[in-house]
């Protein structure tokens, strides 16, 4: 099967803020499918143009952020007739938005956590006493905690406003939930095993991702069986409600309480030397080459 994809385009880079985090993503994945015999080749959309994706019969897209995650390349893959790995148009450009996918997965059921939409008319003093401190406030439209600030002190929250400002114009608060940080990988029709995330900083921040050696991974998360079941199920509805295929990441959070809450979706997920859906895949079987092109035997065009 492997030499029936083609020559295969690995779209790295671009032009957002994580283009540092894509190029280290898109060279692994280039370097394990090349390493399968694959006919594997670096794109950068920053520097070449778009159209030059029609020389090739299939595209690994492992650009993060921006463009490369909101549903506008993959709608110009689709207009181009060329597949490509990952959620579909409707599904990325929801999943980019963390507001409109907190909207989708209350309708069905799913819990989330307390959140406000901030602006400058914001009573921000009143927001702070709804939710109680800390509180965490991000752009709806970023990825790796980029423009994310914890809001620790009285009176932070509109600085911190401020300071998201800077990262987008659609601004979020949440209400901390601080009894852990987890994640569930989604490789087709499968929730892969849950991973539990401890950073050494206050929160899994992009420092913690992507630069640190002292924030800690358990896989599989030390969760109850039918408690990371329950969890598994939910994060596969999640995936389903935006209309996901192919694979991708949910996020949640658990409280003191043991109750869960699922926080963001990530429809292409890094594929660092840090990254968590090559750990969770490890657990479930995956070498890090084997998930690159079962990823790629997922791709898709409609």
């Amino acid at each position: 099967m492997k030499q029936d994809f083609g020559r295969v385009a690995v779209l790295m880079g671009g032009v957002s803020g994580e283009r540092e985090v894509s190029l280290m993503s898109g060279n692994g994945v280039l370097a394990a499918l090349k390493s399968q015999g694959v006919d594997a080749h670096a794109f950068d959309p920053a520097s070449e143009p778009l159209d030059d994706l029609r020389a090739f019969q299939r595209v690994f897209i492992a650009l993060h952020g921006g463009y490369g995650e909101n549903g506008a390349i993959q709608g110009m893959l689709e207009i181009m007739g060329i597949p490509y790995t990952g959620p579909g148009v409707m599904a990325s450009a929801i999943g980019m938005d963390k507001f409109r996918t907190k909207l989708l997965w209350q309708a069905v059921g799913l819990p989330v956590p307390e959140y406000a939409m901030l602006d400058e008319n914001t009573a921000f003093d009143a927001v702070e006493k709804r939710f109680g401190l800390p509180l965490f406030v991000k752009p709806a439209c970023e990825g790796s905690s980029i423009g994310v600030f914890m809001v620790t002190r009285p009176g932070e929250l509109k600085s911190a406003y401020e300071s998201a400002r800077q990262h987008g114009n659609l601004i979020m608060a949440e209400k901390g939930i601080m009894g852990g940080e987890y994640t569930v990988g989604i490789l087709g029709d499968e929730a892969l095993p849950i991973v539990k995330i401890e950073p050494a900083t206050a929160f899994y921040d992009y420092e913690a991702k992507y630069l640190r050696d002292d924030t800690r991974y358990i896989c599989p998360a030390e969760l109850p069986p039918a408690k990371a079941a329950e969890i598994q199920a939910g994060a596969k509805k999640a995936f389903d409600a935006l209309g996901a295929t192919g694979w991708g990441r949910v996020d949640f959070l658990m409280d003191e309480a043991g109750r869960h809450y699922f926080l963001e979706i990530n429809t292409s997920p890094g594929m660092t030397s840090h990254s968590l859906v090559p750990m969770s895949a490890r657990q479930a079987g995956f070498s890090f080459e084997a998930l690159c092109v079962r990823i790629l035997e997922e791709a898709h065009c409609g």
